[in-house]
């Protein structure tokens, strides 16, 4: 599982973002921006978040260290703005934490990441496809001279359709990618090379093993999924699936 923290203190909303996150201090003495389970975009989006994240932490991709943060009931009744206290009501138990990194910045393409770094960041988000990383919304900063890459929960699309029908990993597969609208896409490598550099290390074991981190309370089942176990066996097929048929993405995005 991931490292569990306990809210203790609400400081901020973050109204950039459309699931308003805010800042929140931990029992740990840390600083995260809190990602809600209660939000109006659901709790696929935080199984997104780790899904990706922590695939692209054991690729080396930068990108900020996630925690489980349980927020007590108690902590709504000392925020004044009535949204954001529906927010904090609507979220007891247990909300993702992404490490706040102090002092960053919004990345604006003046300090470009390398080309193997940048192919990185494009070659996930053509797996798991991210469309949100364009210079309309980069998902991207900049601290301590590197690119962090951030936000992944608009990737893997397909797990929105599961309430109302099975899944369906061979159009999850197939999925083209199209980079030309991404961030990055100026300065990445290709991304067949990518491909060849990173593709093996993301072996089904990795997978399984941060499919493995999202919390039982995240996943959502349905008549088809109607467990648990069903639906990490899911991610875990259409990832695993769409890794070992690269044709469609790798050929799109190259």
């Amino acid at each position: 599982m991931l490292e569990s923290v306990t809210a203790t203190r609400y400081v901020v909303p973050l109204r950039e973002g459309g699931s308003l996150p805010g800042v929140v201090e931990a029992d740990d003495l840390g600083t995260y921006v809190v990602k809600f389970s209660g939000a109006g975009q659901g709790r696929k989006v935080l199984v997104a978040e780790v899904l990706v994240g922590e695939v692209a932490r054991r690729l080396g991709i930068p990108t900020p260290r996630l925690v489980v943060v349980d927020l007590p009931t108690a902590i709504a009744r000392y925020e004044a703005d009535e949204e954001v206290q529906d927010l904090l009501n609507a979220s007891p138990g247990r909300n993702l934490g992404v490490d706040f990194l102090p002092g960053s910045f919004g990345y604006d393409g003046s300090r470009p990441p390398t080309a193997q770094e940048a192919g990185a960041i494009l070659w996930l988000d053509a797996w798991t496809a991210n469309v949100d990383r364009t210079w309309a919304n980069p998902n991207l900063l900049v601290w301590h001279g590197r690119t962090w890459a951030i936000d992944h929960g608009a990737s893997l699309w397909f797990h929105h359709s599961w309430p109302s029908r099975p899944p369906d990993v061979r159009r999850f597969v197939g999925q083209p990618f199209d980079p030309t609208g991404h961030v990055l896409a100026a300065v990445a490598e290709p991304v067949a090379a990518t491909h060849e550099r990173l593709g093996p290390l993301v072996t089904p074991a990795v997978i399984e093993e941060v499919v493995a981190l999202v919390p039982d309370e995240w996943l959502e089942t349905t008549a088809s999924l109607p467990d648990v176990t069903a639906v990490r066996s899911a991610y875990v097929e259409h990832l695993t699936l769409r890794l070992a048929d690269p044709t469609a993405w790798i050929g799109a995005s190259s």
